[in-house]
């Protein structure tokens, strides 16, 4: 028997025993902890899996690994697990009281044993009436016993049904939870409702089961369920929708199947209102109706703000214009006046422009103005660095939209809403490019109806990780007054880092000969391992001895794409070796292994913890004994147990796409050719524009060039036509 594997997967084996106790269970997910007694194991086995529903004295067989946890020692987890009742008396007896069977607790348990002995569920099935032999049981108790157990009968033959079909323990749970007594029956009809239905459960799990079920590649149902999928593929590139003829096509290459099929189906999604076409530049483009409808609602909350009356008084600019100037202790450029102006006449504005052209004091001058009279303000970024850069720059609370909105269970849902909107006058958003069309609709349903909203940031970056272009969008349809910065201003157009981030975004190669001082250098590399190499170096060696930055604390590097050998995954590993070896402290969880001193980034919300997708830590502590590790993230130290790492990458590289909304003393940046396909314009702008103090780019002048060159693909969606005023139809 294997316990453990530290140079690869465990193979999984099979368990079998009878359940002595359980330790743990939640009935709505169905994970649980079991303590089991195998033959030829002295002790209880500890075994984890998921069951519906499961009790003491039950036979449980299961597949899945001996794994031996740091905190709760040697354990079996089950990836599939099977529970029949049980056949000794003593386990008869242990079920029966465990109170899986309602009606049935201990007293009535060794009652019933004693009267029926093994024949006791025989009894309860096939001859009812006879358990009034029993003292104490009478119609009341005896309808309770014959439905309870009825219940666990059909729960075991849907669990064991979905087994038979290649669905896991935890799916099943899931499943059974969602559909009930009627699982199998709704599944057999069709089984790529699972994928409408259930979160978790996607295409290719439904379509699995169907195959098992017999459906064929060409099955209408099949092809249908495949529109939405193709839909849900684009979202991950971005898109909120796709031209009809590029979804038909893409469906069929998705779906294996002729394009006519995919045609049909398409027709009848749209029939019954499951997806949604509009026109935009003159081609029909399909929407999932949820997308469809919170791009709507965008257009038209935005439209209402953009003519509704201003939350405060007229303000006399004259005046404010000397006032503020003292108060930032800096003279306004004509353009920043009227841009100043324009803020304070609009109830909604965009402010958008380029690194060192002032959008921080034109920000920092409009709040000030409207906190003098009083107006209540709200400061949101969709990630906790920015938020805290915008509360730095601003000298006001600021906070991540998701803690802004109150994120409520799951990913999407927040408490905040038209029914408890948010407490402010004006609402202002930095880094907007990063915030994508969900995100923005659940803002623009907690925003008061009489509130003003300001939307801050670049729109040359990269757009949202997640469907659509807000920010692109609302500047693109002249809806809303914008404020576009051109002007570079005089000690900021002294550094190389911020005139090779406008050259760049002109379309033009920076300046790569020059030598000397500066804060921006070309290393020249092309082979991949070259580049990697070079990285490492300059990480731990050659920068700190320089410009005597700490390699952890002051440096990042950003890489175009997680994969490959410059990728960032590659590049942590090689760092981690050079600056913090793993030693014996250190904790191997989800193929990464973390120790005291090693940078680390929180990679998802997590709202108890006040810890946000982005945020950057260091490692304080290993407890191997009661398996928890510590992280620092700037003020806020949290622990997490060792079953929870997931949530944590090693950060000394990352991708630029994660750097979004931060900013970095000094940024390395790896380019080579094996990024071909990530390279683009506005990715290397955005990397560009993260350094403050020192940029370093490692590579090929052919990949820079390919990304100087290149611009970012378009995104389909319905925003701009709607703001515009050209609606769909």
């Amino acid at each position: 028997m294997r316990h453990s594997s530290s140079a690869g997967a465990p193979r999984a084996e099979p368990l079998a025993g009878t359940v002595e106790r359980v330790t743990f269970h939640n009935a709505e997910n169905g994970f649980c902890v079991l303590r089991v007694k195998v033959r030829g194991r002295r002790d209880l086995a500890t075994v984890t899996g998921h069951l519906p529903t499961i009790g003491a004295g039950e036979y449980v067989e299961a597949l899945g690994v001996w794994l031996n946890d740091r905190t709760h020692g040697l354990q079996f987890r089950a990836e599939r697990i099977e529970a029949t009742v049980p056949t000794t008396l003593e386990g008869l007896e242990k079920y029966l009281a465990s109170g899986m069977i309602k009606g049935i607790g201990p007293v009535y348990a060794k009652k019933l044993v004693a009267a029926f002995g093994s024949d006791v569920f025989d009894v309860i099935e096939r001859e009812p009436e006879r358990l009034r032999e029993v003292t104490g049981i009478g119609p009341v108790r005896e309808a309770k016993i014959i439905r309870g157990w009825a219940d666990q009968r059909v729960i075991r033959e849907i669990i064991v049904w979905l087994y038979s079909h290649g669905v896991s323990s935890a799916r099943a749970v899931r499943i059974f939870r969602t559909y009930g007594e009627q699982a199998i029956e709704l599944i057999r009809t069709d089984p790529y409702r699972l994928a409408r239905d259930i979160s978790g459960i996607g295409f290719k799990t439904a379509d699995a089961i169907a195959r098992a079920l017999g459906y064929t590649p060409d099955d209408p149902r099949r092809v249908r369920a495949g529109v939405a999928h193709a839909l849900t593929t684009a979202m991950d590139d971005g898109h909120c929708g796709l031209p009809r003829d590029d979804l038909v096509r893409s469906g069929a290459e998705l779906l294996g199947v002729e394009a006519p099929l995919v045609a049909g189906a398409l027709d009848r999604e749209l029939a019954c209102g499951e997806v949604v076409a509009g026109v935009t530049d003159g081609r029909e483009v399909v929407f999932l109706a949820g997308l469809y409808r919170a791009e709507q609602a965008i257009a038209d909350r935005l439209l209402g703000l953009r003519d509704g009356l201003l939350p405060w008084p007229a303000i006399d600019l004259t005046s404010a214009v000397p006032w503020v100037e003292r108060k930032v202790g800096l003279a306004l450029s004509a353009g920043q006046r009227d841009a100043l102006g324009l803020a304070l006449v609009s109830k909604l504005c965009v402010i958008t422009g380029g690194p060192g052209v002032g959008k921080t004091t034109l920000v920092n001058s409009v709040l000030k103005v409207l906190a003098a009279k009083r107006v209540r303000i709200a400061l949101a970024a969709p990630t906790g660095r920015a938020a805290k850069r915008l509360a730095e720059a601003s000298g006001m609370e600021a906070m991540t939209l998701h803690r802004l909105l109150e994120t409520d269970g799951p990913e999407g849902s927040f408490k905040r809403d038209r029914d408890n909107p948010l407490d402010c006058d004006l609402l202002v958003i930095d880094e907007v490019s990063m915030v994508d069309v969900p995100l923005m609709h659940a803002v623009m349903k907690a925003l008061p109806p009489a509130a003003a909203l300001l939307l801050v940031g670049d729109v040359d970056q990269l757009p949202s990780v997640g469907p659509g272009q807000v920010l692109t969008d609302v500047i693109a349809s002249e809806a809303a007054p914008v404020v576009r910065l051109t002007e570079v201003f005089r000690q900021a157009a002294t550094s190389r880092i911020i005139r090779s981030a406008h050259a760049i975004n002109r379309g033009r190669m920076p300046d790569l000969e020059a030598r000397g001082e500066g804060d921006f250098f070309f290393v020249p590399a092309d082979e991949p391992a070259d580049v990697a190499e070079r990285v490492v170096e300059l990480v731990a060696k050659r920068i700190p001895e320089r410009f005597g930055l700490d390699p952890a604390r002051d440096i990042q590097v950003l890489s175009p794409m997680q994969r490959g050998g410059a990728g960032a995954r590659s590049l942590n590993l090689l760092l981690q070796e050079r600056l913090n070896p793993p030693g014996h402290y250190a904790v191997e969880r989800f193929g990464q292994r973390f120790g005291p001193g090693d940078k680390v980034m929180h990679v998802v919300n997590d709202r108890e913890r006040d810890l946000y997708n982005g945020d950057l830590g260091v490692v304080t502590a290993v407890d191997q004994v009661d398996g928890e590790l510590r992280a620092r993230f700037g003020e806020n130290e949290a622990a997490f147990d060792f079953g929870e790492l997931d949530a944590l990458q090693l950060a000394y590289a990352t991708t630029i796409h994660k750097s979004q909304g931060s900013e970095y003393p000094a940024v390395v940046l790896p380019l080579t050719m094996q990024a071909y396909t990530m390279l683009g314009r506005e990715l290397i702008y955005t990397a560009v524009t993260r350094a403050k103090r020192l940029l370093v780019i490692v590579g090929s002048r052919k990949a820079l060039g390919l990304a100087v060159r290149r611009r970012q693909p378009r995104r389909w969606s319905l925003l701009r036509d709607r703001l515009a005023g050209t609606r769909p139809s």
